[in-house]
């Protein structure tokens, strides 16, 4: 492949140009993201999506950092979870029209299965029009069965990986490149893609490891998000992201399923996949996780068994005056 990226300097600044980037990540600082949908629906797979955008709206009314999309492109009711249901790179972009400044990112988009020039298109094109709003989250997909739908061997997907990142960025960043690859065809160069980036790159976040090598990730994007580790490992899981990632900033994040207690003041728990924990005991636990060094957390609602209303109205007293979005 022949091409010509941005310049190192452009591409190192980009992120601190990106206002979505600048609402949720800055050294020292810790903030919080919901994944979608905002809905809480402990007992089924599939969520209603009943006033998701008004809840939305709300999440974003009260300081709520960033709206995080899962791509789940076949629901498998074994597996036992449709997430926001919607296509969400679509979602975003009913997203974007109703909000005016909450971050939002995909959490992340199964690359593997993803053609780089059209993603690359569509990343850019929501990126311009939500005002620098979009977040990159990239994953290589958790769900074997999903893999002989597209007819693609799971056991290709950290390659397949690889290649569709470096050509998105291509696509992205350069003017008709030319390239010839392995898995996603050739070109001889003089076709553009248009449009792009409104800061002339939408920051890449690794969702999970997505296969690579942690030096790979530090190196090619532009921060990380994994389940969280048990949180005597945190100090230690941050201090080899930082050492792998160098400079400039680039955040590690954490994310899990949420279980909000009634009780405000009920102590953190950490539990499979995710914790339980009263409003109190969250934000004391972000606290912590903070001088750990972690950036972000990303929580689902979706075991919590009350309604939303609730689960936001208790960020928004105990969570939210602690860690709020930052400018």
């Amino acid at each position: 492949m022949t091409h010509h990226t941005l310049p190192e300097a452009d591409a190192a600044t980009a992120p601190a140009r990106h206002p979505g980037f600048r609402r949720l990540f800055a050294p020292g600082e810790m903030t919080l993201g919901l994944i979608m949908p905002l809905e809480t629906y402990p007992n089924s797979g599939v969520p209603t999506m009943d006033a998701h955008l008004d809840t939305a709206r709300h999440a974003e009314a009260i300081g709520i950092s960033g709206l995080w999309m899962r791509d789940i492109p076949f629901f498998d009711p074994q597996y036992g979870d449709a997430g926001q249901v919607f296509e969400p790179l679509t979602y975003i972009t009913t997203l974007a029209a109703v909000t005016d400044s909450i971050t939002l990112g995909t959490a992340g988009i199964v690359l593997p299965f993803r053609e780089p020039n059209l993603l690359a298109r569509q990343i850019a094109s929501i990126d311009q029009l939500s005002g620098g709003r979009m977040i990159a989250g990239l994953s290589s997909g958790d769900r074997p069965k999903e893999y002989p739908l597209f007819d693609i061997d799971f056991d290709t997907r950290a390659e397949r990986f690889r290649e569709a990142y470096d050509l998105y960025r291509q696509f992205t960043e350069t003017h008709a490149p030319a390239s010839e690859i392995k898995y996603f065809g050739a070109s001889p160069g003089g076709f553009d893609v248009l449009p792009k980036p409104p800061a002339g790159r939408t920051p890449a976040i690794a969702i999970g490891r997505a296969g690579q090598a942690l030096k790979w990730i530090g190196a090619h994007m532009e921060g990380l998000i994994v389940p969280s580790p048990a949180e005597p490992d945190l100090p230690q899981a941050v201090a080899e992201w930082r050492a792998t990632s160098g400079a400039p900033f680039k955040p590690y994040g954490i994310a899990g399923f949420l279980h909000l207690s009634r009780d405000r003041d009920r102590p953190f728990e950490r539990i499979r996949a995710g914790f339980r924990t009263g409003s109190k005991g969250l934000a004391a636990f972000m606290e912590r996780a903070r001088e750990a060094g972690v950036n972000h957390i990303a929580l689902n609602p979706r075991f919590t068994p009350r309604p939303m209303t609730e689960v936001l109205d208790n960020l928004e007293r105990d969570v939210l005056p602690r860690f709020p979005s930052l400018t």
